[in-house]
């Protein structure tokens, strides 16, 4: 890093095991991008004239070549749960960024579209064919709208495809309107 970390501590009392703990996870983001400019971190308490359940918030600011990213996460009782979470959001922008910079997209699944073939609502599960003749098994558990009982043989449903241990697998099945080409 360029500029050296800076910890503020606001109405939290000051202990080597925070810091400790902080500069490990900045460590850890040194590790995920390695260009960091400069990092500071604000833990606060929150709500000092409440009785009990006086939560923290942590913002990070993280400073890379031409941007700076800002992670701010309130409201968590337990400090070191909101430290966990606040540096989980930082290293997720940070890997968001590099991959940025590196030209690199991150890919989804292509939506597929098909229809349903057959159905076992007993054992919950079905099948869904598409327009090119490919047979995709679901279960209950892989649809996301409407409820799986409220589907029928026929249904026109939107889908992602996954490698199933017995085949190719629907997840995230839907029905109703569909927007867009799959």
């Amino acid at each position: 890093m360029q500029l050296p970390l800076q910890i503020t501590l606001r109405d939290v009392d000051a202990s080597e095991a925070v810091e400790t703990r902080i500069r490990q996870k900045v460590a850890d983001l040194e590790h995920v991008y390695p260009h960091l400019v400069s990092c500071r971190v604000v833990v606060e308490k929150l709500g000092k004239h409440k009785q009990q359940g006086k939560p923290f918030n942590v913002r990070i600011d993280i400073g890379v070549p031409g941007s700076e990213l800002v992670v701010n996460r309130d409201r968590d009782e337990d400090l070191y749960v909101a430290l966990r979470d606040a540096f989980d959001a930082a290293r997720r922008q940070l890997e968001d960024y590099a991959r940025a910079q590196r030209g690199v997209e991150k890919l989804h699944a292509p939506t597929l579209r098909g229809r349903i073939v057959r159905m076992n609502l007993e054992e919950g599960f079905g099948f869904i064919e598409t327009p090119d003749g490919r047979e995709f098994y679901f279960s209950s558990v892989n649809v996301v709208t409407p409820r799986f009982d409220a589907l029928d043989v026929g249904t026109d449903v939107q889908f992602i495809e996954d490698a199933g241990s017995q085949g190719p697998q629907a997840k995230r099945v839907s029905a109703g309107k569909h927007q867009g080409a799959g």
